[in-house]
Order: structure tokens, then sequence, then C-alpha cells
């Protein structure tokens, strides 16, 4: 595990000037002072959220702060919606950099009693769930196309998931809520294999209660005298996880469990039994993907070459066909 200071956290601010940040939920909170700091350093913002007097309250702040941005009304839950957000930043700024599933709710409804209509039990309320983990779905799914629009190899490029300490520790009556945010680390380590092949980083920040209006009163009667995550803090974190060039630290969770500093894990900490065998296959699986993308590109820009020669054209299929068999990490794949 690493400690990440505050100054460290703005080490790589140079990386994100000129580049378009789409964020959701940034009307307040958490999003709106990430969206600030990243407009302070030259970001272009793009905010969607339910929020728009809000939204459009942290555009003018983030102009203020020195970037550009532009915000619409985005319901997260709303497909259509969460493409017109995308398609707002391709149309005003040309590109999307980075992407931060960031908008949620607290826990609604109480999933751990049953209520009833007319003697049967009713369906519980599911919104927070969908918000917070399906939401980021749907962002994180369209984030896979437009960050390759027009990308420049070695460009930056970034997802940053709204992750949670609950993802680690549960907060009893807050089932849901949990539950969302351990589906977010999932994704966010799932993605991470995947994205590393387009050398599109990933993280997920995780921070401990903050000084929001998500907190609800309840909670906050309940961890009174523990220290609150400052949210200056969480929004460095967000900024340092996109704008670190190092492609090594991509997947892995930064963690803000207190008023102290960030702590980044080292990803994929399980190591043991059945986990060191999948690790150990995945990673075996993605080299082979990689050196086949690799071949691939060659072939084609070769045949562009020697298009119409057709005797080169069989010499070259057969080198090309004993090339790909030597390939060692795609041959031990198909063995196993």
């Amino acid at each position: 595990m690493s400690t990440i200071s505050d100054e460290e956290l703005f080490t790589y601010a140079e990386r994100i000037k000129g580049k378009v940040v789409v964020i959701t939920g940034a009307a307040n909170g958490i999003g709106k002072r990430t969206a600030q700091v990243f407009a302070k350093y030259g970001a272009k913002i793009v905010i969607g959220d339910l929020d728009v007097d809000g939204a459009g309250a942290t555009v003018a702040e983030s102009i203020k702060a020195g970037g550009e941005a532009v915000s619409q009304r985005c319901d997260v839950l709303n497909w259509d919606d969460q493409v017109s957000l995308f398609e707002l930043a391709m149309n005003t700024y040309g590109a999307v950099d980075v992407v931060i599933p960031n908008a949620g709710v607290t826990e609604m409804g109480i999933f751990n009693r049953v209520e009833f209509k007319n003697g049967k039990p009713i369906k519980p309320k599911t919104t927070t769930l969908e918000v917070n983990l399906l939401g980021a779905l749907y962002t994180a799914h369209l984030a896979l196309y437009y960050l390759k629009v027009g990308s420049v190899p070695g460009s930056l490029k970034a997802i940053i998931f709204m992750a949670s300490m609950s993802s680690w520790q549960a907060i009893p009556g807050g089932t849901m809520y949990s539950a969302a945010k351990h589906g977010v680390l999932g994704v966010m380590r799932s993605l991470d294999p995947i994205l590393a092949l387009d050398g599109i980083r990933t993280n997920a920040i995780h921070p401990w209660f903050a000084d929001t209006a998500i907190v609800p009163t309840i909670m906050r009667l309940a961890i009174a005298g523990i220290p609150l995550t400052p949210v200056d803090r969480i929004a460095g974190a967000f900024f340092y996880a996109a704008t670190d060039p190092d492609m090594n630290t991509s997947g892995s969770p930064l963690l803000l469990p207190d008023d102290g500093p960030v702590f980044r894990l080292d990803k994929e900490e399980l190591r043991e039994g059945v986990y060191g065998l999948v690790n150990a296959r995945t990673a075996m699986l993605t080299k082979g993907i990689s050196s086949l993308k690799l071949f691939i590109g060659f072939v084609i820009d070769l045949l562009r070459v020697v298009r119409g020669n057709k005797g080169f054209l069989i010499m070259f299929s057969v080198t090309a066909s004993l090339a790909l068999s030597r390939v060692p990490v795609i041959s031990q794949w198909i063995r196993k």
C-alpha cells in the first residue's frame, strides 16, 4: 500500500490542461468540488445532473476557476440522457478524455423490513442500487466507445469510479448502498485488464463519509465524533487517479478511510489458491490479445504495401502462419 500526500495529488496537473472531463452528479458535493478542481488546471468540464440549477452554478464556478464548462439535465437511469451527455461533449469540445461516473444517492427505503399491501409482501424500493450501480454502468459502457473516438496513442484517457469505503466495509441498514458500492469495485477491477489494452486507465475512489448532503441525519448521529473525509482531498484523489501516467497503478483502489492521506492499495491482493490461478490465466490471456492485436496491425499495414503482388502474398501468408504459431503466450493459452 502506498501513501499519497495532498501535494502529490497534483503532481501530473499539466496533463489535464485542455482535456475533456465528463462527470455525472456534479451539481453539489464531491462531484461539484471535483469539477472545480479539474477546471482549475485547465480542463473542459461536461456535467450531467438532474439538478439543472445546481449544475449551472457548478459550470459558472468552473469557468471562474479557469476552465471551460457546459451542463445539461441528465437522469443517469435514462439511457438516452446519458448518450446525449456524451454527444454534448463531442459536439462542444470534440473529444472525451476522462469519465467520472459520480452520480449517486444514499440508502432509500428500508430493505431489511418487509412491507405488506393487502396482506402480501411488496417489492422493495431499489432506487439506491439502480442509481449507484446501473447508472454508473451506463456511463462506463458509453465511455468504452467515446474515449476511443479520435484517440491518439499515449494520450490521457481514464474512467474513474465513485466507490466508497462501503465497497469493503458494509453499512448495517445500508444494504443496497453497500451492494452497489461493492459492485462498482467489481466493475472497475473487471474493466481494468480490458481497458489497459487501449491505454485507458481506471481506478475507484473509496472515501469514508464526507460532509455532504448525501449523508443522512441519522447516519451523522451514528458517526458523531468520528473524523469525516475532507471533500477537497476526495476531489484531489479523483484528479490524481485520472492524471497518473503510470499504467501499473491502473486498476488500484484509492482509499480515504478517515481525515488522513490517500492510500493506494496494490491491485489484486488475493494471490493464493484459485485466485492466483485466475490472475495468472487473465494475465496470459491479456498478453495474448495484445500480441495478436499488434500482429493483426502489422499484417494489415503490410498487405497495403504489397497489394497486387501475388507471389509475395503467398510467401507472406506462410511466414505469417509460422510467426503466429510461435507467439508463446497465445500458443500456451491455446494448449491450456
